[in-house]
């Protein structure tokens, strides 16, 4: 499964942005989909996971009512909309991919088999 994640850019606290990933080569094996983000000096951490199909949605404390992850499976396209961005919200963001199922949360790394590249999300103040 191949992973194309899109949509970073630099943008103002408040506005809003919406990231994509593009899977393809093998999506039938793919069970959940989730977004991670790396900030400058700090451990990847979970943003936000959801079921291929569309449902059973997953967030993070930190992006709860803000953030919202969503899938098109024609498209073989997951997306996260971001809102109210904070300078706090910039990290370079990456798209991840699960076999399963499984009985696991989907919010950690080593639950996913699959990685983008990661695009980068700028946020002034």
């Amino acid at each position: 499964v191949q992973l194309q994640a899109s949509g970073g850019g630099l943008v103002q606290a408040g506005d809003s942005l919406r990231l994509s990933c593009a899977a393809s080569g093998g999506t039938l094996r793919i069970h959940r989909m989730g977004w991670f983000r790396r900030a400058p000096g700090k451990e990847r951490e979970f943003v936000a996971a959801i079921k291929w199909s569309g449902a059973n949605t997953l967030y993070a404390d930190s992006v709860k009512g803000r953030f919202t992850i969503s899938s098109d499976n024609a498209k073989n396209t997951v997306y996260l909309q971001m809102s109210r961005v904070e300078p706090e919200d910039t990290a370079t963001y990456y798209c991840a991919a699960a076999r399963g199922p499984r009985t696991v949360l989907y919010d950690m790394r080593m639950d996913y088999d699959y990685w983008g590249q990661g695009t980068l999300v700028t946020v002034s103040s």
